[in-house]
């Protein structure tokens, strides 16, 4: 080194002055992009790289500058960490650590995770996420969260959410719910899980709901339970165009296996004497059946219902008016509504077993519901051993609004003057539209000069009844067609509907001509 040569300008100085930024700026950029810098001593043999490094820098502030403009959240401060080493590193988690023991965050499950260089990151992550709604508790169940980047993880999440049909207010309980969504990719993982929705059809507006209520499906592998599931149900009768509906109602069946869940459930219902087509039914319209579980509520009930007089043969009818009897707390329920029946309304336990077999939604009504249609009929002076025997031929009784059973009692005394024993024999009476059904036909049969029972003119179809009126004499009163759930329809005088060679092509239907009120 000569005298003079500290006179001679440095090199990084000579390429700075070319680049347009300081001396100083240039050294720090050679700590971390050397072959930039050296490219300068060899202009020719790295053109490219000093190409792809101006464009790159405006880019970068470009990106920096314009990020603020998007208003849907305000978008975090850009805070550049320093390269570190090991022991830079170490310091730094330290100090983050101690800054998350100071908020009452428990940092021992982010001891594998990579931590922000600097204390403001994870400050503004912290904070992000408690506007969202988020406490420190909310915080300490899934510490993960803190992993995520507010740019790159949270904003475009939480913006998906809510263009999917999250309010933005519900987006911190939906956090909480399933905080594993923070670290999902938006189009590898949650866009093709409403795309599925969608081809399951989820109504649009529907998907946010059904979200909402089930957030893990979001987790869930297209090709795994989601799929099998579906197919499942499809193959046992329910109607594909259905299966949305029962999405939207019960999202949690995606998620259940068939081979131990749904199939195990549907074959014992199947076994009990129900068809497919009509377990099919019930799912379509309450799919939540499909959550009972078989060892632990279905089963155990079934067994309850026999030991309480409820005839075997009548469980698939029992089963089909009401399919929520499989999945409610039935024990207790039918013990205090069979003491109800016998202390208030003197019905045995065998008549409980008929009322039950008629009418199984029974065991959900209210007790003071029952005693007002009751309390009419034995204000009405009809001895309470009869009031025992309409409701047990009729439970249908005990749900009927006593303003309606008052204007129909009121027409039968004042209008049809009849006695009071057609009533017991005949309790349906209440049961039918006193301004639909009642008046038109008495006033048509009494126009005829016909004389009948309320049996032979009110439960009828209006063909019949039209048939009937046509008649030059009246038939005589007899049984309606008995129907057996899983067999064939029989008429009085042993005769068949279905013979025996369309019974064999009909092995799976059995042509069940009775519609099954679910």
């Amino acid at each position: 080194m000569t005298a003079l040569s500290f006179l001679r300008p440095r090199k990084s100085a000579k390429f700075s002055l070319v680049l347009g930024i300081s001396h100083h700026i240039y050294d720090n950029l050679g700590l971390f992009y050397p072959k930039i810098t050296k490219s300068f001593l060899n202009p020719c043999a790295h053109q490219s790289l000093i190409q792809s490094f101006c464009r790159v820098l405006p880019l970068g502030v470009l990106y920096s500058t314009q990020s603020s403009k998007l208003h849907e959240y305000e978008m975090p401060t850009v805070t550049w960490g320093a390269v570190q080493g090991r022991k830079e590193k170490l310091v730094s988690r330290v100090i983050i650590c101690d800054y998350l023991k100071s908020l009452g965050i428990v940092p021992d499950e982010l001891e594998h995770l990579e931590l922000p260089s600097t204390v403001e990151v994870m400050r503004e992550r912290v904070e992000f996420l408690q506007k969202l709604g988020l406490t420190i508790d909310d915080i300490n169940e899934f510490p993960l969260m803190l992993g995520c980047s507010v740019r790159k993880n949270m904003i475009p999440v939480l913006g998906y959410l809510e263009k999917i049909g999250i309010p933005r207010p519900k987006l911190g309980e939906f956090i909480k719910n399933y905080p594993q969504v923070l670290h999902a990719s938006v189009i590898v993982e949650l866009a093709p899980v409403v795309k599925l929705l969608r081809g399951l059809d989820v109504e649009k507006e529907d998907i946010g709901y059904v979200l909402q209520k089930h957030p893990e499906l979001l987790g869930y592998k297209l090709e795994g339970t989601m799929s099998t599931s579906v197919a499942y149900l499809v193959s046992i009768g329910v109607n594909p165009r259905d299966i949305g509906p029962m999405v939207t109602q019960y999202p949690y069946f995606l998620a259940m296996r068939v081979g131990t869940m749904i199939k195990p459930l549907v074959d014992f219902i199947v076994s009990l004497g129900l068809p497919k087509k009509i377990v099919a039914r019930m799912l379509e319209k309450r799919a939540y059946i499909l959550g009972y579980d078989l060892e632990e509520t279905v089963r155990p009930n079934i067994d309850c219902l026999l030991s309480f007089g409820i005839r075997k043969e009548l469980l698939p009818s029992v089963i089909a008016h009401y399919p929520q009897i499989l999945g409610l707390p039935l024990k207790a329920k039918l013990s205090a509504q069979q003491f109800f029946f016998d202390l208030k309304l003197k019905i045995d336990p065998a008549g409980f077993a008929q009322v039950i077999e008629k009418m199984p939604q029974i065991l959900s009504l209210h007790q003071h519901v029952i005693m007002k249609p009751v309390e009419f009929l034995l204000g009405r002076g009809i001895p309470s051993s009869d009031v025992a025997k309409m409701v047990v031929k009729c439970p249908q009784l005990v749900a009927c609004r006593v303003e309606l059973m008052k204007n129909s009692y009121y027409y039968f005394k004042s209008e049809m003057g009849r006695p009071i024993k057609e009533l017991v024999e005949f309790p349906e009476y209440f049961t039918y539209s006193l301004e639909s059904r009642i008046k038109p036909r008495y006033e048509r049969v009494q126009r005829k000069g016909i004389r009948c029972s309320l049996n032979w003119f009110l439960n009828v179809s209006e063909q019949r009844f039209e048939e009937r009126l046509k008649g030059d004499f009246i038939e005589t009163e007899s049984l309606g067609p008995s129907f057996c759930m899983g067999g064939r329809l029989e008429v009085p005088g042993n005769e068949t509907i279905v013979s025996d060679d369309e019974e064999d092509e009909c092995d799976e239907e059995f042509l069940h001509r009775r519609i099954v009120s679910l």
